[in-house]
């Protein structure tokens, strides 16, 4: 395959975007233009931009993440669960001559309402670099996806990576704290916490008792955080897991080695796929298929 086609992951802060000639890369591009920092410019423009030289006559763009919500270029529906993963790629939301944005999936349920945007074109190709029953996609809100071989089954959302950002940032937990440090030992001592006990709300505002008496070293209270925050998270999730399901951990290397060191802490063996690789051999699957 030798057709030109060009994959974009287009979120809410920032744009990436990559040509490719097949499966070789020719070129990737970034901006800080996603689609809440848009500057008074329309999305045509950026794109514009962002593709200047690459789109020789209707070059195919295929596009991923928050660009298809309701605050992006044009809603690209959500696709129900359970979903064929091949449906992705066959529901693309045409935005102009040869533009697709690639929908998302979405949950309800009585007892589970919830939407994901990007995390399916990764899914895409995590099930093809490490074939998995369930998907643990970390990030500001953690994904935990149920699928076999054809189709996604479930999802849930976990907003692990937010309540760090906001109890640290703008809550009494975080005031007032100096410049945070990595500190492996205080991260492992808040996830053996976090483990044990993940009825988390009550421990919350001993991260703040425990700097203010001295016990807890102030430029390391973001690492006991984490350390809690990822604990309670496994542990809470735990009964979506059954038996001896296979686990795939999609991340970047900074967060797959601490959701790794908390599955390892709980006794579980998993599996890891760099987030970017998922991410741009799931997009390229769908391109491929555009562009032929």
């Amino acid at each position: 395959m030798t057709s030109r086609y060009i994959a974009i992951d287009w979120g809410s802060t920032n744009l990436r975007a990559w040509l490719y000639q097949g499966d070789k890369c020719l070129e990737s591009r970034q901006s800080e233009a996603g689609v809440t920092r848009l500057n008074g410019k329309s999305p045509e423009a950026v794109l514009a931009e962002v593709t200047q030289g690459w789109r020789q006559g209707a070059t195919p763009v295929v596009m991923a993440g928050m660009v298809g919500s309701n605050v992006g270029w044009k809603v690209a529906p959500y696709l129900p669960v359970p979903a064929h993963f091949s449906a992705i790629g066959e529901q693309l939301t045409s935005v102009g001559d040869n533009i697709w944005i690639i929908p998302g999936l979405s949950v309800s349920r009585d007892d589970n309402h919830n939407v994901m945007r990007g995390e399916e074109t990764q899914l895409l190709g995590a099930r093809t670099l490490s074939p998995s029953s369930v998907y643990v996609m970390p990030g500001t809100h953690c994904k935990w996806v149920r699928a076999d071989a054809d189709q996604i089954h479930d999802f849930r959302t976990v907003m692990t990576g937010e309540l760090h950002h906001l109890l640290l940032n703008h809550s009494l937990v975080g005031a007032g704290l100096p410049e945070q440090e990595s500190a492996a030992e205080v991260f492992c001592a808040g996830l053996e916490r976090g483990l044990a006990s993940p009825d988390v709300l009550p421990k919350l505002f001993e991260v703040r008792a425990s700097h203010v008496l001295g016990s807890l070293p102030r430029e390391q209270v973001g690492e006991f955080l984490s350390g809690l925050l990822i604990g309670a998270e496994v542990a809470s999730m735990r009964d979506f897991v059954a038996g001896e399901q296979a686990i795939t951990i999609v991340a970047g290397s900074s967060l797959t080695s601490r959701y790794q060191q908390a599955f390892r802490a709980a006794g579980r063996d998993v599996a890891t796929v760099a987030g970017d690789t998922a991410f741009q051999a799931g997009i390229r699957s769908i391109a491929h298929a555009v562009a032929n």
